[in-house]
């Protein structure tokens, strides 16, 4: 993948990215190298504040309160911004991950990475230049 891809990077990487060095890391750290363009919404963005607010989460990070909310502002600063203008509804398990899925096709983005696979996967509709991967998929799709 040789040009930027528009991607999502759900709560749950961006909080692994805080808590480990693995995969989640290496997605956060190729947005902040311009190998991918995260896009960011009203609601993913209410999310990720959600967590950060959460400090049992953390008990053991690496990463002090303050460092972590500068790596968000961090992020936010080269997020694209996408207002969302048409509710798909895809119809997941989980109502509240609908939000990724609009952001995503909203923002013409090629991947939605997410720890979160198997609700993602049973969506009703679909969206076929829309790919729902795991960090350590985007990784591989990226390097090749």
């Amino acid at each position: 993948m040789s040009v930027a891809q528009r991607i999502v990077v759900d709560t749950n990487v961006f909080l692994g990215a805080l808590l480990t060095r693995g995969a989640a890391n290496a997605v956060v750290a190729a947005c902040l190298r311009g190998q991918a363009i995260p896009l960011m919404g009203t609601t993913l963005l209410a999310e990720y504040e959600d967590i950060l607010g959460r400090e049992s989460l953390f008990a053991r990070c690496r990463l002090s309160a303050v460092e972590r909310e500068e790596l968000l502002d961090i992020f936010l600063g080269i997020c694209e911004w996408t207002p969302i203008y048409f509710g798909w509804r895809p119809n997941l398990v989980d109502e509240g991950d609908n939000h990724l899925i609009e952001l995503a096709v909203a923002g013409q983005s090629r991947y939605l990475v997410t720890r979160n696979l198997r609700d993602l996967a049973r969506m009703e509709l679909r969206f076929p230049e829309l790919r729902v991967c795991s960090p350590e998929d985007f990784l591989r799709e990226l390097t090749s």
